[in-house]
């Protein structure tokens, strides 16, 4: 038993490496993939939502500076 060899099978144990990275490196590439799509839709609600702020913003800016004059207050 000493004398065997560690690997009686070295082809088919790179065989099985290589495979073993393919499948590791598809699987990387999905999360990868999967993160930028996640990153690229909340950057873009993100975007819509700061759009529609500076709009009401912009809005109330609008409003606020035509308000009619105030009255006199107490009487002569």
């Amino acid at each position: 038993m000493a004398d065997e060899p560690a690997n009686k099978y070295p082809q088919a144990e790179a065989q099985f490496k290589k495979a073993q990275r393919a499948t590791e490196g598809a699987k990387a590439m999905s999360d990868y993939q999967a993160e930028g799509e996640a990153e690229r839709a909340k950057t873009a609600r993100l975007t819509e939502l700061r759009l529609a702020k500076e709009a009401a913003e912009k809005t109330a800016k609008v409003t606020k500076t035509k308000k009619p004059p105030k009255a006199p207050v107490g009487g002569t």
